[in-house]
């Protein structure tokens, strides 16, 4: 399953506290908004592609995936069924990298909740 430690791209990261910043939503929380917004559609991680995890925001799997962690660990198992440990991180940091693009630009929490209401 995902390494005890994880962290994301130092871009991500940059994302997630701006966001944090403008709508109050924690780097943890909206990391796991963008994780499933991402799954819903229709990306996928490519393996062969080295994906940098080079932010300096390094948390426990729990603190990152809260009372998601089962679901996010069986949605990548399935998704990804040959992948373990680091493979398995940079699949979910690219998952949350995809996802957060969507959510990236809200200046407000109501902007932020309007659209995920509206998927």
């Amino acid at each position: 399953m995902l390494p005890n430690r994880m962290q994301l791209s130092r871009t991500v990261e940059e994302q997630l506290k701006k966001l944090k910043g403008y709508t109050g939503v924690t780097p943890n929380v909206s990391a796991r908004i963008a994780f499933f917004r991402s799954i819903e559609s229709d990306f996928r991680y490519d393996p062969a592609t080295e994906y940098a995890t080079n932010g300096s925001l390094t948390l426990d799997k729990i603190t990152w995936l809260g009372r998601t962690q089962e679901m996010t660990e069986l949605l990548l198992k399935h998704t990804y069924p040959d992948l373990e440990g680091k493979q398995l991180q940079q699949a979910w940091a690219a998952h949350v990298e995809h996802g957060i693009a969507v959510l990236r630009n809200h200046k407000t929490l109501n902007s932020l909740t309007e659209t995920l209401d509206h998927k």
